[in-house]
């Protein structure tokens, strides 16, 4: 493996990728409960439980995947650019 010199910006991009990963799985996790419980309280009656965890799972979804995805797609093109760059 080769010894390159440190990039903090090359760093400060692969922390920003992993935390949008990280935030992206739980994000798409949190979906996955809220439609499965969804179907649940569809296929029995909507407690008040069920309809407070469909809520709140979509909600902290829709909170956790809105900034990663626009962060997924920035240091995507950052990149691509640096790609193209020759960088």
């Amino acid at each position: 493996m080769e010894d390159q010199p440190l990039d903090p910006i090359l760093e400060r991009r692969a922390r920003i990728a992993g935390w949008v990963t990280a935030a992206k799985r739980v994000g798409y996790g949190l979906l996955l409960v809220a439609v499965t419980a969804f179907f649940v309280g569809a296929a029995t009656s909507f407690s008040g439980t069920i309809v407070t965890l469909v809520t709140i799972a979509m909600a902290a979804s829709a909170v956790l995947l809105a900034p990663a995805i626009v962060f997924g797609y920035a240091v995507g093109a950052a990149e691509r650019e640096d790609r193209e760059r020759g960088l």
